[in-house]
């Protein structure tokens, strides 16, 4: 993507959990990280984007990410989960959001955000208008 900017990668995290279940001082157990939400293992079933990387912790291949998008000018849809396609649109309609994204096991429920970064022409624009929706219709 052009506009990527502002990039934090998280493997080093990542691997420092991973060693608290698998290094020689063992702290915590596998059920004490593989702690996602039935929200998030929901997404990732329906939304998530298939890895080549098995899962680190049970080493299944279902390891899937999930884009979250986040942003000022994002208006309402901001906290919603986008494809790669779509942040390649994105970037070109929107100023500046920021993308998390996170790995999701849907076996084990093991979850961990793998980087974070920056997208958009720079140009600020105004939060589109807000549109209703079923939760202001029905509650």
């Amino acid at each position: 993507m052009w506009s990527k900017r502002d990039e934090v990668d998280y493997a080093l995290q990542r691997r420092h959990t991973l060693q608290s279940v698998f290094g020689r001082s063992r702290t915590k157990t596998p059920s004490d990280i593989c702690d996602a939400d039935p929200m998030l293992i929901r997404a990732a079933y329906h939304h998530g984007e298939e890895t080549s990387r098995a899962c680190p912790v049970c080493d299944t291949p279902r390891l899937v990410t999930l884009n979250y998008v986040f942003g000022d000018q994002l208006g309402q849809y901001s906290g919603r989960i986008r494809s790669s396609e779509e942040l390649k649109q994105m970037q070109e309609e929107y100023g500046e959001f920021k993308v998390c994204v996170v790995e999701v096991c849907v076996e084990c429920s093991w979850n961990h955000i793998v980087s974070t970064y920056v997208l958009g022409d720079g140009v600020r624009r105004r939060p589109p208008r807000r549109q209703q929706t079923m939760e202001d219709v029905y509650g």
